[in-house]
């Protein structure tokens, strides 16, 4: 495995890690091994993955899941062109034909029969079945699998079965330490260190309420928008109110109690 260096990291999509991800992710890839990633919404999911890619030289191929895509939608079609019927490979196959990285994030919003699609890629076998062409596909060498989800989102309807989750190496994801939140902060948002000091304390206070009645708390993610807002012109209080409460909850008496905690650590200024 060659080394990247300092300069060409650089050149990479930013990404601060918090961890050993990154070597665990080098190793997977280097093993043929698919990956799973989970982690709140906006922790940094997407752009590790991106990151990864980069830094391996691997092409992305990266699906957002939802409630009605299909194995079709993954593997690929006929369709009608000029009169003819021609296939049409999709992501995923193009991905294992390719030797991309095929990420399919919150693939528990997938439904459960396209999953399933995943299983023969996912083991040693590395193959993927096209029934209707009757082709057996087997991965690129560069091919590699990852997928990711949010565990707060999960109940007994919307889940990964043992069956598929043991078929893939782990990763954990979190909010990253405040310090390493304040570098993402400079780095990705043009934040000043005071600005950016005083979101990832607003972000912590936010992940500190419990009574509040919120299916997600202040993400990474929002911090960075509201640190663009900032640098753009707008007054810290406005930004948070734009980008992280209005964006957490719909309900006015909650939404007074999150600016509450805005205006604790921003002042009373607008």
């Amino acid at each position: 495995m060659e080394m990247t260096s300092a300069r060409q990291l650089s050149e990479l999509p930013f990404y601060a890690a918090q961890g050993d991800e990154c070597v665990l992710f080098e190793h997977a890839a280097a093993q043929h091994l698919p990956l799973l990633i989970k982690g709140p919404t906006g922790c940094g999911k997407t752009r590790f993955v991106e990151h990864m890619a980069a830094r391996l030289g691997r092409p992305l191929v990266t699906v957002s899941c939802h409630d009605d895509l299909s194995a079709a939608d993954l593997v690929g079609r006929h369709l009608i062109r000029d009169g003819d019927t021609a296939w049409c490979d999709g992501p995923l196959t193009r991905a294992v034909r390719t030797g991309a990285i095929c990420y399919l994030d919150e693939v528990v919003e997938a439904r459960k029969d396209t999953i399933v699609v995943l299983h023969p890629l996912a083991d040693d076998r590395r193959v993927l079945p096209i029934e209707r062409t009757g082709e057996l596909l087997h991965a690129a060498p560069g091919f590699m699998l990852v997928i990711s989800y949010n565990p707060g989102y999960q109940n007994l309807l919307k889940g990964l079965k043992p069956s598929t989750r043991q078929r893939f190496v782990a990763l954990n994801f979190g909010y990253p330490t405040a310090a390493v939140e304040r570098e993402i902060l400079v780095a990705e948002a043009g934040a000043t260190p005071a600005l950016a000091a005083q979101l990832v304390q607003l972000a912590q206070a936010l992940r500190r309420l419990t009574e509040q009645d919120l299916e997600e708390t202040a993400s990474t993610r929002l911090l960075v928008m509201a640190a663009r807002l900032v640098a753009a012109g707008c007054s810290p209080r406005s930004a948070c109110r734009a980008a992280i409460v209005d964006a957490l909850t719909d309900d006015a008496d909650t939404a007074a109690a999150l600016d509450e905690v805005v205006r604790a650590v921003f002042g009373d200024g607008h």
